[in-house]
This record gives structure tokens, C-alpha cells and sequence, in this order.
């Protein structure tokens, strides 16, 4: 496979991920002036599906990233090493969280992602409209405006993570923590 083909998947995921936090966020709306039978069910399959599912696109997002910076040696610049921190924990956070049914997860994960998806706000802005003199942050080594990745003419490395990182905040706040198996009434304690 090539790095357009990896691009093209990448940008795919992202843009599925930016569809699933906006639908989340409106389903929440709709959730506060009523509560229809269809949105509960829903509600409830995609909360207890949630950890398991914000563990999978943070390890997807963290594998992605490696193999640009590893394979494709795309040198990433400063504000890509702090999207980066704010999102690579989480493949071994949310798999605990998920394997614990730990909902509560989302108290000081969801500060983290946010922290996050501001600064790829920030990146993705800088690279849509790149700004007439360098920023604080670029280098002529890594610069921060650069463009490794251009999909569809607007998804960008930095959309990518912003769009990664509002759909786990997405679903960690829809996340519910779901009965262990329950015991064996006639089994030990």
C-alpha cells in the first residue's frame, strides 16, 4: 500500500469520527428536550460500547501517527508532539477503563482531550490559512505548516487528531459502565 492509499483511509476514518462526535453531540441535544424510545435504545447501545470504541480510535490514531512519523518519516513539528501527548496515554488508559467498565474514566481523560483538541484546532487552522510570518512554534526544520497529508483539500494531520479527539470526548461522555456477568446463583460467592 502506498502513503496516498494510508492518506485517503486515514482522512476516511477522520471525517467517520468527526460524523460520529457531531451525531453523538446532536443526539445529547435531542436528549435534553425529550427522550424518544428509538434515542434511548441507541443511547444505551452506543453507551456501553463507548470505552471499548474510544480505546479503538485512540489506538488507531497513535498507530497512524507512528507510521507517518516511523515509516513515512514525516518529521513532526512542536504542536504535533503536544497532540501527540494529549492523545497517545489513551491506547493504554481506555483499554484499563474498558476493561474495568470504568465510565468515570472520562473525569480526567475528557481535560486531557480537550487540551488537545484545542491545539489541533489551532494546527489544523494555521495549516487550512497559514499565517504570513511563523508562529512561535515553527522551525525550518519541522515547520507547522507543512502539509504532509492534504485529503480532500481541507483534512490535514492536525484534523485528524482534532477530529480523533472530539469523538473520544464524544463518546467518553455517553460512556456507561455496563454488570460484569453476573454469579452463578447456585455457584460461591
Amino acid at each position: 500500500m502506498t502513503v496516498d492509499t494510508f492518506s485517503t483511509f486515514f482522512a476516511l476514518l477522520a471525517l467517520l469520527s468527526m460524523a460520529g462526535a457531531v451525531a453523538i453531540a446532536v443526539g445529547a441535544l435531542v436528549w435534553r428536550t425529550r427522550r424518544p424510545a428509538w434515542l434511548v435504545s441507541i443511547r444505551d447501545e452506543i453507551g456501553r460500547a463507548a470505552l471499548w470504541l474510544a480505546w479503538i480510535v485512540a489506538t488507531v490514531t497513535t498507530l497512524g501517527s507512528l507510521y507517518y512519523s516511523k515509516v513515512e518519516n514525516y518529521l513532526p513539528c512542536e504542536l504535533c508532539w503536544y497532540q501527540r501527548i494529549a492523545i497517545y496515554p489513551f491506547a493504554v488508559i481506555l483499554a484499563i477503563a474498558a476493561v474495568r467498565r470504568d465510565a468515570a474514566v472520562r473525569v480526567y481523560a475528557v481535560p486531557v482531550l480537550v487540551i488537545g483538541a484545542v491545539i489541533s484546532a489551532y494546527h489544523t487552522w494555521i495549516q487550512a490559512y497559514p499565517p504570513a510570518s511563523d508562529t512561535a512554534f515553527c522551525t525550518a526544520d519541522a515547520p507547522c505548516t507543512a502539509r504532509y497529508v492534504w485529503e480532500f483539500g481541507f483534512v490535514s494531520l492536525p484534523f485528524m487528531a482534532l477530529s480523533a479527539s472530539l469523538v473520544m470526548i464524544a463518546l467518553l461522555f455517553v460512556a456507561r459502565p455496563t454488570s460484569p456477568a453476573s454469579p452463578d446463583p447456585g455457584g460461591a460467592p
